[in-house]
């Protein structure tokens, strides 16, 4: 008689869950992703940058898209607050978009085998087995769970109730801009390039990806802004965090309950002290999205027959630019150690060992690259760490690049 087909079970049905679904899938695994969100999912156009690893990735589960993945980007610059040029690198990469990455990985992914609408609420690992529990009464059980769920994980709640996400002490916010809404000087200056602009203490970047429906044509595209700014935990971002309601959101708040004053306030700023061409941006966008900033490590990436990827197991702040590629080599690497080690604990202990190693690092890299953003300093060596890390030279050449990670 033929061994039985190991079971999973992938919680979260996005970027992260599918990369792992479908690689299990093409190890010899069945696989169900239960995603909490009955909707289709979206990331209001949120922009990757995409590395080598992330390419391999799609390839390792036959998605080829080719010159179709993104725009293509040769070079970087960095904007004067005047909108002079003060540098440049050239650095080939694709940019895409949260969307188009979705799109195809869920397109790969049998329909039968993924449960929208399924919101995880627990599990038992049991003996030889693990049963998830779902708040409509439903229940499955498996090999293998996998927390794929985000940095809110509600697998990683379970086992590890103590592990939060630390506010870095600066929020994002972030906009995605029109091609055809761009000024003429905008899009002379920043279309065409990854661009930055280095207020005191702040960052702001852009770069070109598809427009609606993975749109690549020329006029049809759009701009994808982040704009990293410090705020005080406990006056300016409770009140950022505060709705038009009065209501206050922990974490995070959804794009349209953001109090005008906080959108007024940001727009205000952007005039004072972007460059012209990131000032046109800011103007032209019609609904921005605040992201506060957080770190979140995780000192254990596995419990019995349950294990942590992308976000739900480490969260770096965005300057890396890893966060899907991050997730996909998470996948990976539970995939590959499942393969070679017929074990089922032997395994999940080498990808323990592989992947929190590989995430203490992104992060550690991470706050790295935001340390001039601090608003406080322990002593003069954090200081001039942070000064080194803001000039245009240091910011173009660390920003959304993996070399750390391949030394």
């Amino acid at each position: 008689m033929a061994p039985a087909q190991p079971r999973a079970m992938v919680i979260g049905g996005s970027l992260g869950g599918l990369f792992t679904g479908l690689l299990l899938r093409k190890s010899g695994w069945s696989v169900d992703v239960y995603e909490r969100v009955g909707s289709e999912l979206s990331g209001r156009g949120a922009g990757i940058v995409t590395h080598p690893e992330l390419v391999a990735a799609l390839a390792a589960v036959d998605i080829h898209p080719g010159d179709e993945l993104g725009v293509r980007i040769d070079e970087r610059r960095t904007l004067a607050p005047d909108g002079s040029v003060v540098g440049g690198l050239r650095c080939p990469q694709t940019t895409t978009s949260w969307n188009r990455m979705f799109q195809m990985l869920r397109a790969a992914f049998p329909d039968e085998r993924y449960h929208p609408g399924k919101e995880f609420v627990g599990f038992e690992d049991l003996s030889g087995r693990v049963v998830a529990y779902f708040a409509d009464g439903s229940q499955a059980a498996g090999d293998l769970l996998v927390g794929a769920d985000g940095f809110r994980s509600a697998v990683r709640g379970q086992f590890l109730p103590e592990v939060e996400p630390l506010y870095a002490g600066y929020t994002a916010w972030r906009g995605l801009v029109e091609e055809s809404a761009l000024t003429p000087a905008a899009h002379r200056d920043l279309f065409a390039y990854f661009a930055f602009c280095l207020p005191p203490g702040e960052q702001m970047l852009g770069y070109p990806v598809a427009g609606p429906d993975d749109d690549l044509r020329p006029g049809r595209r759009r701009y994808n802004f982040v704009w990293y700014r410090p705020a005080d935990e406990h006056t300016e971002l409770a009140d950022m965090l505060t709705d038009r309601s009065g209501r206050r959101h922990s974490l995070s708040i959804p794009p349209p309950l953001i109090a005008h004053h906080v959108v007024r306030t940001m727009r205000a700023c952007a005039e004072r002290v972007l460059a012209p061409q990131f000032r046109d941006l800011v103007r032209a966008t019609g609904q921005p999205f605040l992201q506060p900033i957080y770190d979140l490590e995780s000192p254990q990436l596995v419990c019995g027959r349950v294990a942590l990827v992308g976000d739900a197991a480490f969260v770096a702040r965005p300057h890396v630019g890893a966060g899907v590629a991050k997730a996909a080599m998470d996948a990976e690497a539970l995939v590959a150690a499942l393969r070679e080690e017929p074990d089922l604990g032997a395994a999940l202990a080498r990808f323990d060992a592989v992947r929190r190693e590989a995430g203490t690092r992104i992060v550690e890299q991470a706050r790295r690259l935001g340390s001039y953003m601090r608003m406080r300093f322990r002593d003069e060596a954090e200081r001039a760490l942070a000064a080194r890390h803001r000039t245009p030279e240091a910011v173009m050449r660390e920003t959304a690049v993996l070399d750390f990670l391949r030394g």
